[in-house]
């Protein structure tokens, strides 16, 4: 009869523990995406706290000014996942670089820059008066780059901090601000990165297959709005194609004003990614090219171009 029992209560035992292993699981699964997703540092900026995450190198030396990434995530994403997506973690610890990934506004929708936004501006700078105070940056190297909705902001960040932002970089960006929204005067250096099959952002331009903030608006054609980039900063008017890799051509414009040059990388049969970056589902985004990292051609690209 003992023995039984005690059979009985270790079958109890072992089906209480079956039961309740999808919820500890469940916990866990939570409790490491908050630790793998959670923002390390805030602002206050026009009145709203505003997150970011900060990467710092290891090698980071208090007494060597070192350059800045500012980096933003497209629309609907975070600064975590921008970070694992882009990969510039890497680079920062292969140059020394520093890294904010800053978060876009959310209010009742996704996180989303704000495009036409002088807040979403005044964000930024002031983020950058906060990460002077407390680390070394070398002021002629301010850079940002974007993806998507994160390429139009750093579209309108060198319309508006030209001042302080030595170069630009934009992939498969989001582009909804006219050309004369643009008043700086100052030629910015731009690199870009256009999937030919991108269904969101679509290289020749049109409406978006999403539903999206002002998405009813057309996107331009990513030729011309690089070759209207080209005449913004007073360029040779014919650019050379230069064949990269089996899907990738570079188009370059160059003898610019204040070697201000602008580079748009092709990338056939690409999707709205990040090339050479972090996993993304394809099946939703499309392809991804492995041939080009954009980050590691970012990079050379904003190292040759301070601030002057």
């Amino acid at each position: 009869m003992g023995t039984t029992l005690a059979r009985g209560k270790r079958t109890i035992v072992v089906v209480l523990i079956l039961i309740s292993l999808p919820m500890v699981i469940a916990v866990v699964e939570a409790l490491s995406y908050y630790r793998d997703n959670r923002n390390n540092g805030s602002i206050t900026s026009s009145g709203q706290e505003r997150e970011h995450i900060l990467y710092v190198p290891k090698n980071y030396d208090p007494a060597t000014p070192a350059p800045l990434i500012i980096s933003m995530h497209g629309a609907g994403l975070w600064p975590a996942a921008h970070m694992e997506m882009s990969q510039w973690n890497r680079a920062a610890e292969q140059h020394g670089l520093l890294v904010v990934y800053p978060s876009g506004f959310r209010g009742v929708g996704p996180r989303v820059w704000r495009m036409g936004s002088r807040a979403d501006v005044q964000y930024i700078s002031d983020l950058i008066e906060a990460l002077q105070a407390s680390y070394n940056i070398d002021r002629r190297r301010i850079y940002a780059d974007g993806l998507s909705n994160g390429g139009g902001m750093a579209f309108a960040l060198s319309c508006t901090l030209s001042d302080r932002i030595a170069a630009v970089g934009l992939v498969a960006s989001a582009q909804l601000l006219p050309w004369n929204w643009c008043t700086d005067q100052r030629p910015v250096p731009m690199i870009a990165f256009h999937g030919t099959a991108d269904a969101f952002t679509p290289y020749g331009g049109g409406r978006t297959i999403v539903i999206l903030p002002n998405s009813l608006q057309a996107f331009p054609s990513i030729p011309v709005w690089v070759e209207n980039w080209a005449r913004r900063n007073r360029c040779g008017p014919q650019p050379l194609d230069t064949p990269i890799a089996a899907d990738v051509t570079r188009r370059s414009y160059v003898g610019c004003a204040d070697n201000a040059d602008v580079q748009l990388y092709i990338i056939h049969g690409g999707g709205h990614t990040w090339p050479g970056g972090g996993k993304m589902p394809e099946w939703f985004v499309g392809p991804m090219s492995h041939t080009v990292s954009a980050t590691s051609e970012m990079w050379a690209f904003f190292r040759d171009h301070p601030l002057r």
